[in-house]
C-alpha cells in the first residue's frame, strides 16, 4: 500500500530538516518489487559513482549520521549500522528509533549513503507451509545501494523540527552529537539538517572545532528554498564544513530543492531521489538532505582509499575535481562545481594542508577570541553526558585607562584650544562695549595765537 504526500518542514529558529518538501510514495512494497527502486538511482551513474567503485566502496570507514534516527533493521541496512547514540533524551540509546518531526528522514539519508540492497527470496513450491521463512542475506541486487556500500554507519538521533519531549534544544543536541560521533570513530559526519539563519549558537563552536582538530570531514545540506531557505543556513555556514547544494534533473541548480550562499562547496543531485524508510518501505523525495549523503559517501570512498589523507585534503579533492558550472570559478549556486566522484577517486590532485572552505578555528580566533588550546577528552557512552572539550570562548579584556604620559599630547592641544577661545571671547566683549559707549569727538590740535594785523594805512 502506498500514499503520496508533500510535507513542508518546520522552519523554526531552532532547526529544520533540510529535506524541504518530501515528495514521495511511502511504500511498503513487496520484496519482489524492490528492484525497481534500484533502477531509479540515476545519480550513481550521473555523478560518476559506479566508476568510482572501481577504486573504492568505502570499506573500513565509519560515517556518522546526525539525524532523526536510522532504522538499522531495514532490509538494505542489515549489518550497516554498527553503533549509535541518542542526543535528544527522546530516542533509543542506540540511535535507531525514528523520532522528530520527520522520523523517516534519517533512514532515507542512511540508505542513500551506505545502503547495501538485499536479495529477494521467494518461497519454493515444494517447501512446507509451516517452514520458517528464510532471512535474506545482507546486500544484493534489489533495493537501495548507497554511494559507499561497504562503509559502516553510526546513528546519532536528534529531535528537531518540533518541540522535543526529551527537553533538549538543538543548541544542546547538535554539539553533543558531533562530539559523540568524533569520539566513536567517525571519519565523516553527515548533517542533513539546518536552520533558516546563517548564524549558529556559540555553544556549537567547541564541538565543530573539536571535529576539525580530530581531522573529521563534516558534510552539511545547504537547505531548500521550498523549505524557507533562500540563503544557506547553519550549520552549513560554519567554516570548514563541506556544504552541498542541489541539482535538478537537468543538472542545473534546483529552484526548489536548493539554496544559495558563499559557503557552498559542491553541488549534487537533489531531485527525483529515492531511499528507504523505517519499516522496510521506500520513498521518492527531494532536497539537499539527499544531496548531502551522496557527497558524504564520496568522502567515505576517498578516506577508504587513502586512510592517511587529512580531512582538508579529502575536501580539497572533492571540490577541486568538481565540474565547474554557473559563473566561472566558485559561485553561490554551485560552489566549486558539480560533484564528479570518478575524478575525485581517480584524478591527480595536488597535496594541500589548507581546507579550501576555511577553518572554524581561525573563525573563532577572529570573531570569538576563544581559547584554542588542544582539547583532550575520553570517549563517552552517551552524547548527553559529554563534558566540554574546549574552554568556552573568552570575553575580550577591556583596555586600562590611558596614563598621564599618554594623555599629555591631548592635554596640550586642548589647552591651546581653550586659550584661543578665551582670546576671541575677550575681544568680542571689548568691541561690544566700544559700540555702546562711543568716545567724544576730539578737539583739533592748538596751532597758537594768531596775531591781529592792522589793515594797511592809505598814503596821501
Amino acid at each position: 500500500m502506498s500514499m503520496r504526500f508533500r510535507r513542508s518542514l518546520s522552519a523554526s529558529l531552532a532547526a529544520f530538516l533540510a529535506g524541504g518538501a518530501l515528495v514521495g510514495s511511502l511504500a511498503t512494497a513487496p520484496a519482489a518489487m524492490a528492484d525497481s527502486w534500484r533502477d531509479k538511482e540515476h545519480w550513481l551513474k550521473e555523478s560518476g559513482i559506479t566508476n568510482a567503485w572501481q577504486v573504492s566502496k568505502g570499506a573500513g570507514v565509519k560515517v556518522a549520521i546526525i539525524d532523526s534516527g536510522v532504522d538499522g533493521n531495514h532490509p538494505d541496512l542489515k549489518g550497516v549500522v554498527t553503533g549509535g547514540a541518542d542526543a535528544s533524551k527522546a530516542g533509543a540509546p542506540n540511535g535507531q528509533k525514528s523520532i522528530g518531526a520527520k522520523p523517516e528522514h534519517g533512514t532515507l539519508v542512511a540508505t542513500m549513503l551506505a545502503g547495501r540492497g538485499h536479495t529477494t527470496t521467494t518461497a519454493s513450491p515444494s517447501a512446507s507451509p509451516s517452514a520458517a521463512p528464510t532471512t535474506p542475506p545482507a546486500g544484493g541486487p534489489d533495493g537501495i545501494v548507497g554511494v559507499a556500500p561497504e562503509a559502516e554507519l553510526l546513528s546519532v538521533s536528534t529531535w528537531l523540527g518540533s518541540p522535543n519531549p526529551g527537553g533538549k534544544t538543538d543548541q544542546e543536541q547538535i554539539p553533543d552529537a558531533v562530539r559523540w560521533a568524533v569520539d566513536n570513530g567517525a571519519k565523516v559526519i553527515n548533517i542533513s539538517l539546518g536552520s533558516t539563519s546563517p548564524d549558529w549558537p556559540q555553544s556549537w563552536d567547541a564541538a565543530f572545532l573539536y571535529a576539525e582538530q580530530k581531522d573529521v570531514v563534516i558534510v552539511a545540506a545547504a537547505g531548500n528554498r521550498v523549505g524557507g531557505n533562500v540563503q544557506v543556513g547553519a550549520p552549513a555556514t560554519i567554516p570548514g564544513v563541506l556544504t552541498v547544494a542541489g541539482l535538478d534533473g537537468d543538472g542545473k541548480a534546483s529552484v526548489d530543492s536548493s539554496s544559495q550562499g558563499i559557503s557552498i562547496g559542491v553541488a549534487a543531485p537533489a531531485e527525483d531521489l529515492v531511499g528507504g524508510i523505517p519499516g522496510g518501505g521506500y520513498a521518492e523525495w527531494a532536497g539537499t538532505s539527499g544531496a548531502a549523503p551522496i557527497v558524504s559517501g564520496v568522502a567515505a570512498l576517498i578516506r577508504s582509499k587513502w586512510p592517511e589523507m587529512s580531512a582538508a585534503q579529502v575536501i580539497n579533492r572533492i571540490v577541486s575535481t568538481a565540474k565547474d558550472a554557473g559563473a566561472p570559478g566558485k559561485d553561490p549556486l554551485y560552489g566549486y562545481g558539480i560533484l564528479d566522484a570518478e575524478a575525485a577517486l581517480k584524478g591527480t590532485v595536488p597535496t594541500t594542508s589548507t581546507n579550501p572552505l576555511g577553518s572554524i578555528g581561525d573563525w573563532i580566533r577572529v570573531h570569538r577570541r576563544g581559547d584554542l588550546s588542544a582539547p583532550t577528552q575520553a570517549p563517552v557512552e552517551s552524547p548527553t553526558s559529554a563534558p566540554p572539550t574546549l574552554a568556552d570562548p573568552t570575553v575580550p579584556v577591556a583596555q586600562a585607562p590611558a596614563t598621564v604620559d599618554d594623555a599629555l599630547p591631548a592635554a596640550v592641544v586642548l589647552g591651546f584650544g581653550a586659550l584661543f577661545i578665551a582670546i576671541i571671547a575677550g575681544a568680542a566683549i571689548q568691541l561690544r562695549r566700544a559700540y555702546k559707549n562711543p568716545p567724544a569727538t576730539p578737539e583739533e590740535a592748538d596751532t597758537g595765537v594768531m596775531e591781529a594785523v592792522d589793515p594797511p594805512t592809505k598814503r596821501s
